[in-house]
């Protein structure tokens, strides 16, 4: 059963809410990844490079965008995202074959 943090009354609570949570989020980047293998697929056909600088800068200035809207540190947030991003520009080279991963 999901409690708020109010409702935790032990650390074993807090634990658990902080593990149901993770889960959730690796669910969220499992379905996240999901779209990336597709975008290779898209992009290949396309003629299209894994690195698409401009899209790479929104995405980090949304990343800061919702990081702020949340409450949250904008510099950590977007510091993430940057690592999310160049994993998955890593892997779409591979499939693209701009790469010898």
């Amino acid at each position: 059963m999901q409690k708020s943090p109010a409702d935790c009354a032990s650390m074993a609570d807090i634990r658990a809410e902080i593990d149901r949570l993770d889960k959730a989020l690796m669910s969220l980047f499992a379905e996240r990844w999901t779209y990336i293998e597709r975008a290779a697929e898209i992009k290949k056909p396309a003629g299209l490079k894994a690195d698409i600088p401009p899209r790479v800068d929104e995405v980090r200035r949304n990343a800061r965008k919702n990081a702020e809207a949340a409450g949250l540190d904008p510099d950590f947030y977007e510091d993430i995202w940057a690592r999310l991003i160049q994993h998955s520009i890593v892997h779409e080279q591979a499939v693209l074959g701009e790469t010898d991963i």
